[in-house]
């Protein structure tokens, strides 16, 4: 079945994206009402647009559907294409926009702050970056409240595994098969999927098996998983090491939870071994597990470092590391800067994102909103023998399909990811399980 998934994943398009827009396009289920007229749209067509991007952009970049999608609008949980056609987004520009597309505080924050400063530099002074550090700072436990702002994920886990190098003076790392960290030199080699890596220098990084309940090795048992690090440690490693890096759940994996008890047990290990225990929070963090505001915290977990980006800003390039005072001196035996992390503007958009999670109370919308999803998914897993697996938490989700792409999500792509905004209600629930059940029986 996992040679059929890969055969599968490499065709591109799946079975069930036709399925979906051929039960969208004849039987469509009614879609929530929705009090938001689009602009009218006078721009280029979707066909001028896919001529342009073949021509003057990477041809590394793929799209999704047989037909790509010409998203003009945004607000809320819903998307509007050039036709004015809407769309319920479930997706989140991959677990990006959490308070909704085009929130009315978020974008009158930034352009508040556009219209009065834009940019400087971090060498002058300015209220922004520091109201944003002192809230981002609120929300960790511990005596985690030293932030360093960057510019997306990737630059956040390269600065925070850079950090563990530094501050204990070893160079190995160690991370788990299936993960994903980033696209860069050293998050590329913490990430341990081939789809995923380029054929550069990786060096330092040991992949330990991965804690996955569903297919993993050792099904649910977290002490055999956790011996395998130690084994990581006593036989690739000189008995230290520099740093842990883990997701709380693996996203572009295919959002696979870790097996219960797993990460004190590893936290407890690497620690003994003098490393740091690094939380890549880039997709589970700010409130989008809906239990927690942390994705580690499900865990019963204290970092060392804690990383992350996409929901930070909901959608605005922003991403931060967060640790201890003492590991974040480490940077000043060298002149460490960073141009555009910690931009006014970004920050402020950062610091409005936090007072609606809170205001609006979204975090425990994703928890109610995601536990009714969840088991209205497990209600299709019965109906259809197609889904092997319905996991996540909160409005991280993934519905498994046996020999099936889906998208991006999983080693096999065969996992459906289901990362909405924050403020999707149990009506778009209702009409995202009915789209998907129209489709799925149809297959």
């Amino acid at each position: 079945m996992m040679m059929q998934g890969a055969r599968i994943a490499r065709r591109g398009l799946s079975r069930l994206s036709a399925a979906v827009e051929t039960a969208a396009a004849v039987v469509p289920p009614r879609m929530p009402d929705f009090d938001h007229v689009p602009l009218p749209y006078d721009g280029p067509s979707a066909a001028e647009i896919a001529r342009k991007r073949a021509e003057f952009l990477s041809p590394s970049l793929f799209h999704f559907y047989s037909k790509p999608l010409n998203i003009v609008e945004g607000k809320m949980q819903y998307l509007f294409d050039e036709r004015g056609r809407r769309y319920l987004d479930a997706f989140a520009g991959i677990a990006t926009v959490c308070c909704g597309h085009c929130h009315p505080d978020v974008v009158g924050a930034i352009t508040a702050q556009a219209g009065r400063l834009q940019h400087s530099t971090v060498l002058y002074l300015n209220h922004a970056i520091a109201d944003f550090a002192e809230a981002l700072a609120s929300k960790m436990p511990g005596d985690l409240k030293v932030v360093f702002f960057t510019n997306s994920g990737t630059e956040a886990n390269e600065l925070a595994i850079m950090m563990a190098r530094l501050y204990t003076g070893s160079h190995d790392i160690i991370s788990l098969r299936n993960s994903y960290h980033g696209n860069a030199a050293g998050t590329m080699g913490a990430t341990a999927q081939k789809n995923w890596k380029f054929s550069v220098i990786q060096s330092g990084v040991h992949h330990a098996v991965n804690p996955d309940p569903y297919r993993g090795a050792f099904g649910s048992d977290a002490d055999k998983y956790a011996r395998d690090v130690q084994e990581i440690i006593e036989f690739g490693t000189t008995g230290q090491v520099a740093g842990f890096i883990s997701e709380a759940i693996q996203g572009v994996g295919g959002i696979v939870e870790l097996s219960p008890g797993y990460l004190p047990l590893a936290y407890e290990t690497v620690r003994n071994a003098g490393g740091l225990c690094i939380a890549d929070e880039v997709q589970a963090g700010f409130a989008r597990v809906g239990s927690h505001f942390w994705g580690f915290e499900t865990h019963g977990v204290v970092p060392d470092i804690v990383t992350m980006a996409k929901g930070i800003g909901n959608g605005i390039p922003l991403g931060a590391v967060v640790t201890t005072p003492e590991i974040a001196r480490v940077l000043t035996r060298r002149c460490y800067f960073n141009t555009f992390g910690g931009n006014p503007v970004c920050t402020a958009g950062g610091l409005a994102v936090l007072r609606v999670l809170e205001k609006e109370g979204l975090q425990e919308n994703a928890h109610a909103v995601g536990s009714y999803l969840k088991d209205r998914l497990r209600a299709l897993q019965d109906k259809h023998e197609i889904i092997g697996d319905v996991r996540g938490t909160g409005f991280m989700l993934g519905v498994e399909l046996m020999g099936v792409l889906v998208g991006k999500g999983g080693f096999y792509g065969n996992v459906f990811r289901i990362t909405p905004p924050l403020c999707f209600t149990k009506e778009d629930a209702d009409f995202f399980v009915a789209v998907m059940d129209a489709a799925l029986s149809k297959l």
